[in-house]
């Protein structure tokens, strides 16, 4: 029975790393892609002309996405390499998913990074990861990370953050944090005290 159990809970952790793995590369591609397709964007323009190298960007992720579903069509085998080229990043991933709690508990309470939002945010109401990434890697932390990385810390310390938030100087909503959303969460509030008060 023990042994039962025991590849059980084997076979179910291999599962939560896959699924955690493959929620992150996802994550990270679509991220990434959006990006790419943002850039296409110029400031020298107005109107249609501006969104002209966004359109075009994304014209062509059409057309390569439908070739690499004629190929596989074509050569239905191919489905097997792309699989597996995704289950290793996927299984890569979630490793490093898997180990990140032990860091985040060795880092600064939540209380501190809304301090820190806040700071970035300045007087704004709101705030890109990506902004408040690049001035974390300017003071010297969050050396290797990611958007991604960042979210997962922020998460989980409590701290929502939504999929499009519309910042100050930028030009599309992108991942972000809201100043209405900053306010301590009920677990790091001071516990209420039990004593009778004798105030009349």
């Amino acid at each position: 029975m023990k042994r039962l159990l025991a590849w059980w809970a084997a076979r179910a952790g291999a599962a939560d790393r896959l699924a955690r793995g493959s929620y992150l590369v996802w994550e990270r591609r679509a991220d990434a892609l959006s990006a790419w397709v943002r850039a296409g964007r110029r400031d020298d323009l107005d109107g249609w002309r501006a969104a002209l190298g966004s359109l075009l960007r994304l014209a062509l992720l059409g057309v390569l996405a439908y070739a690499v579903w004629a190929v596989v069509r074509a050569l239905p085998w191919l489905m097997w390499l792309l699989a597996g080229c995704w289950i290793r990043a996927a299984w890569k991933a979630g490793k490093v998913s898997a180990q990140r709690p032990a860091d985040t508990s060795a880092g600064p309470d939540a209380q501190a990074v809304r301090a820190l939002l806040l700071e970035v945010m300045g007087d704004a109401d709101a705030v890109h990861l990506r902004t408040v990434l690049a001035h974390l890697q300017e003071k010297g932390h969050g050396k290797g990370w990611t958007v991604a990385d960042l979210r997962a810390r922020l998460e989980a310390l409590h701290i929502p953050v939504q999929p499009k938030v519309k910042a100050p100087g930028s030009k599309s909503p992108t991942r972000g944090v809201r100043r209405v959303d900053l306010a301590p969460s009920p677990a790091d509030a001071p516990a209420a005290s039990t004593e009778v008060s004798t105030a009349a």
